[in-house]
């Protein structure tokens, strides 16, 4: 009995531990490719929501059965032990699942209208959604320029 307890505890710990690490990569130059510089015609900041799965659910709700089957088996005796391990192992397990079943994440964004210097009197449009960043606001009329990266990104800075 302290084997099995000992060996939830040791599955519990490892399912309930989560990792977190960056996918991006800060401080990094990449190559510009071209840079126009225009007007603001519009900004409007958006979100989208993002609902971000659990790799470790599987692992949760096996944990969630295994501790609710351990406590199940601590009440009743004969055929009743059994049916009460099983429904504990049901009932932990449902529960562990309905606790990991993901996490909606909202990403704040903003949308940006842009009006190209003209060449010509033909004025070119452009509409860009990037990350919000809160050190810089966008408003009508701003001058801003675009700047195309060689990894295929567009970033729309303030010009001072």
């Amino acid at each position: 009995m302290k084997t099995l307890m000992l060996t939830s505890l040791i599955l519990l710990t490892l399912c309930f531990s989560n990792v977190v690490s960056a996918d991006y990569d800060r401080n990094k130059a990449v190559p510009v490719e071209q840079v126009l510089f225009g007007t603001v015609i519009s900004a409007r900041n958006v979100s989208q929501e993002e609902l971000i799965q659990d790799k470790n659910s599987g692992w949760k709700t096996f944990g969630g059965a295994l501790v609710g089957g351990a406590i199940g088996n601590q009440f009743g005796g004969g055929s009743g032990r059994d049916i009460a391990t099983v429904l504990g192992a049901v009932i932990g397990g449902a529960v562990a699942n309905n606790r990991s079943q993901g996490k909606t994440v909202v990403i704040h964004l903003v949308e940006l209208m842009i009006e190209v210097e003209c060449a010509e009197q033909q004025c070119q449009q452009y509409m860009v959604i990037q990350d919000y960043d809160s050190q810089m606001v966008f408003h009508h009329q701003d001058a801003v320029r675009m700047v195309y990266l060689a990894n295929g990104n567009v970033r729309i800075d303030k010009q001072f």
